[in-house]
């Protein structure tokens, strides 16, 4: 397909100040999927994954073990996701991912990021049906072939996979994750990913420019301070001035 892919997604730890939230958003995630489906990392693959990307973006272990424990209590709030769509600053398409105990407050406060940035929110698929949720891996690398060799030989059911740059890119039904990963890390063991996440790829792309930057900038930041909101994704490419 000829895609250079880049992960569109809000990275949530810009700032040192900024960690706190990024430890509550990961807090109430392991919450969840370990009380959904188990508290052993072992069984609960969801949960195993969850781990390590917590880890990855250096989540400290009281925060993980609190966050297991708390869900091995049984007791707690009951956090159900939520999925909002549209059309942010400059056209740019936006899928925003939240856990919520109080569905009224969660979309009010997603609303308000939309409506106060002149951006507009949709209904349920809107814009997700131009997105593909899609397991992506990307590692150093120059022969794709060999890679795709082995991930057939695993019978992994694989969209894409692509070398630029010195770095493969694999791209899997987000349904393979799992599967996926463990065929690469089986063929290499030392193997060290630079992405290794599900994540919404986007099929087309909208460029931001001009005033309208400042406006997206401002959207972003405005979903990164509602505590309800976990992902941030979008198509678009920001063109920035020079400095």
């Amino acid at each position: 397909m000829g895609r250079k892919f880049e992960v569109r997604k809000v990275a949530m730890a810009k700032t040192a100040g900024a960690k706190t939230k990024v430890y509550s958003k990961y807090g109430k995630e392991i919450y969840v999927v370990a009380k959904n489906g188990g508290t052993d990392p072992q069984a609960n693959l969801s949960l195993r994954r969850l781990i390590d990307k917590a880890k990855k973006d250096q989540v400290p272990s009281h925060v993980i073990d609190k966050a297991i424990d708390k869900a091995a209590g049984g007791a707690g709030e009951d956090f159900t996701p939520a999925r909002y769509e549209g059309f942010g600053p400059g056209g740019c398409m936006v899928i925003v991912d939240c856990l919520t105990d109080n569905n009224n407050r969660t979309i009010t406060d997603v609303r308000n990021c939309f409506t106060k940035t002149n951006s507009k929110i949709g209904v349920t698929g809107t814009v997700s049906h131009m997105f593909d949720h899609q397991a992506v891996f990307s590692f150093p690398g120059d022969d794709e072939d060999a890679v795709l060799e082995v991930l057939m030989e695993a019978d992994v059911d694989v969209t894409e996979v692509e070398c630029e740059d010195g770095v493969i890119t694999v791209f899997a039904p987000h349904t393979e994750y799992f599967k996926t990963r463990t065929a690469l890390t089986d063929d290499n063991p030392e193997l060290e990913f630079d992405a290794d996440e599900i994540t919404f790829v986007p099929q087309t792309e909208t460029v931001v420019s001009g005033e309208d930057v400042a406006t997206f900038d401002k959207f972003m930041d405005m979903l990164e301070d509602c505590d309800d909101v976990q992902d941030v994704y979008h198509n678009a490419v920001v063109e920035r001035e020079d400095a």
